[in-house]
């Protein structure tokens, strides 16, 4: 709950749809599992676009969407690098769409997730800002 878009009923919510968090070795298998890695399809010479994978759990990347949003409307009342992420993202020479520049934030929220139960601590800016 120490991040700024994530009350009581949405940190329940998460801690029901990951389960033990420690039975995953590291972050891209909390990725598979939550539906949002990228599946790339590539045969000779034509490239297909990357999309994400949707094999996992529905509704823990659907709440991963939702938190991802609360982050962005919680933007006026204080700072966290998820929208600063998106941000960059949405500026000149990356401009990413709003769908692939907030999936993006998606994956790095829950990366920094895993990272902060696992270790034990609590979100803040200042230290994830300097990262």
């Amino acid at each position: 709950m120490s991040f700024p878009g994530i009350g009581s009923n949405t940190a329940v919510r998460l801690i029901a749809e990951i389960g033990d968090i420690h039975r995953f070795e590291n972050n891209k298998q909390l990725n598979a599992y939550a539906s949002i890695d990228i599946r790339r399809f590539q045969s000779g010479n034509p490239y297909f676009k990357d999309k994400i994978n949707k094999r996992g759990n529905k509704h823990l990347r659907i709440l991963l969407f939702l938190i991802n949003q609360n982050l962005f409307k919680q933007r006026r009342y204080g700072q966290n690098h998820f929208v600063d992420y998106y941000d960059k993202l949405k500026k000149q020479p990356y401009n990413k769409c709003h769908k692939v520049a907030s999936i993006a934030c998606v994956i790095k929220l829950l990366k920094n997730i895993f990272f902060l139960i696992s270790h034990n601590m609590n979100y803040d800016y200042g230290l994830a800002s300097k990262t």
